[in-house]
């Protein structure tokens, strides 16, 4: 131990650990990205060509909202298909009806009417294929009605939001040529937000469930949701973090942010500075204010974060550890101990 009378010639300054507490964690990258769920990707139902994008990115759209105009030769096919089906079934439908009545009056066999009822239904059938058809294709349903009942074709459609959000990204120009099924432009819904954090796949599990992730330089946070089992080619982890209330108005998709992820939580750790920790022959120990002066008690050190760390101990509330003018401490100690 040093006396107490060396203290001031040393230039030892202490640090009074009153309770165990935990430190800050680490500061990792994270970036801002759509919950599946919550982003929709808008497809050409059928080949054409794109006629006039209505929107532009970062427009919020409401449900119903016209987004782009199609044009398209299937379109075309689509609604002679469903005229056909249409007048198919009008005729079939007045067949059945003449044969029934032929029937009651005992003119045909009971024959006729199951062959009429059976191309009735076939005829039904086709005409609710051919509706779904332009349905799916994006045609709204006074426009189907009209072209089933013999009005006028069109040859474009417009494409319209079926849920609010706001356009992410727009994946084509006027006068660009699509095939059913090419993504046009993305819709999300930014009420919600998550994040994607990296961290060391050494530092999978050591941080903690239930306390928030800060995001430096802002008072936003995120509540840690799960961590992926997979480890990338560059050795890390992704922990996902839903962003709390308010974040979404603050923070873009794509953006990307540093975060303070919270170490696990221990009980009987103490939070010390870095300096005031001590090794040797591979243990750790810091410098405890004693009556006669200071003496020398092993920790084991179960976390670190910049100037901080976070140790195990025999050490109580009301001790004060040495956190200046450690190595002068450590030698005097060794002077004593014998290098031991």
């Amino acid at each position: 131990a040093v006396t107490a009378a060396q203290l001031q010639a040393l230039g030892i300054t202490t640090q009074r650990v009153d309770q165990p507490s935990e430190i800050r964690g680490l500061t990792y990258p994270a970036r801002v990205v759509v919950p599946p769920q919550q982003e929709q990707v808008v497809s050409a139902p059928v080949a054409g060509l794109v006629d006039r994008i209505l929107v532009s990115e970062h427009q919020a759209v409401r449900r119903g909202d016209a987004l782009l105009r199609l044009t398209s030769p299937e379109l075309g096919e689509l609604q002679l298909a469903l005229m056909e089906a249409a007048n198919s079934a009008r005729l079939t439908g007045r067949t059945l009806a003449r044969e029934r009545n032929l029937f009651k009056e005992g003119i045909i066999p009971q024959r006729r009417v199951y062959e009429a009822e059976l191309a009735a239904s076939d005829s039904a059938a086709r005409l609710r294929q051919a509706r779904a058809a332009l349905r799916l294709a994006g045609l709204d349903a006074g426009s189907i009605d009209r072209i089933a009942g013999g009005g006028s074709l069109v040859d474009g459609f417009a494409l319209r939001a079926k849920e609010p959000g706001v356009v992410l990204a727009l994946e084509v120009k006027p006068g660009q040529r699509v095939a059913s099924a090419d993504p046009l432009l993305r819709i999300a819904n930014l009420s919600e937000l998550w994040l994607d954090v990296q961290l060391p796949a050494d530092r999978a599990t050591a941080w903690s469930k239930d306390a928030s992730i800060t995001i430096v330089g802002s008072g936003l946070t995120a509540t840690p949701v799960s961590v992926s089992a997979v480890v990338s080619e560059s050795q890390t982890v992704t922990l996902r973090a839903r962003l709390d209330a308010g974040g979404g108005q603050m923070l873009n998709p794509g953006e990307f942010v540093q975060v303070q992820v919270p170490f696990a939580g221990n009980a009987t750790a103490w939070a010390v500075p870095i300096t005031s920790v001590v090794r040797q022959d591979g243990n750790a120990y810091v410098f405890v204010r004693t009556p006669s002066g200071f003496a020398a008690r092993p920790v084991k050190i179960v976390a670190s974060a910049a100037q901080s760390v976070s140790v195990e101990g025999a050490l109580k509330p009301g001790d004060e550890v040495a956190v200046t003018s450690v190595i002068a401490l450590k030698a005097a100690w060794l002077g004593e101990s014998g290098g031991e």
